[in-house]
């Protein structure tokens, strides 16, 4: 297994998923990233068919969760990207928090806390995304540079505002990833 590849399956191998999705996540990425080292998007928007992706969700001390209109998706996302050839996830998160909104990394979770497997909408639209979910812990008054080029909107939304809006116009597992985020440790 590829040096890269094994580092992925290592961080996967230690997820304890939060539901039973989660676990029949676990598990298919598990076997995808044992049964290939072909897992880094090469060429967009779908080669390979399937990918790695890291998500970083900021969150503000209050508990708002920050999350940007995507352009592409026609969704309200966290921010993220495709994980590089052999680039760690983690530094894959540090650098798309830096390029999409200029943020800093100084509270970002050293692990993912959340995987999912989810087929892309929008105009990249038809092949599944590997997505491991990080955490930036904020205190919600930063100053962010968004890129205008990536997201219609960025904003902070409350739990509330978040349950009171239309499901459809998240990413499918957002309610699940803060499912998780609630969890308590251990």
């Amino acid at each position: 297994m590829r040096k890269s590849v094994a580092v992925v399956h290592d961080l996967v191998s230690r997820f304890s998923p939060v539901d039973e999705l989660g676990a029949e996540h676990r598990a298919s990425a598990l076997a995808w990233l044992s049964g290939t080292d072909d897992v880094f998007r090469r060429v967009k928007p779908a080669s390979p068919p399937q990918h790695l992706v890291s998500y970083v969700v900021p969150v503000a001390a209050d508990g708002r969760v920050l999350l940007v209109d995507h352009v592409d998706a026609g969704l309200w996302l966290p921010p993220g990207g495709h994980v590089e050839v052999d680039e760690d996830p983690a530094l894959t998160a540090r650098r798309e928090i830096q390029e999409e909104l200029g943020l800093g990394d100084a509270g970002l979770s050293r692990s993912p806390i959340f995987l999912t497997i989810t087929r892309t909408v929008g105009q990249d639209h038809g092949h599944p995304d590997v997505s491991l979910w990080y955490v930036l812990a904020c205190t919600g008054d930063e100053e962010l540079r968004p890129d205008a080029g990536e997201f219609h909107a960025v904003r902070w939304w409350s739990r509330d505002e978040l349950a009171a809006a239309d499901p459809g116009r998240f990413d499918p597992h957002l309610f699940r990833f803060l499912a998780a985020l609630d969890r308590p440790a251990g």
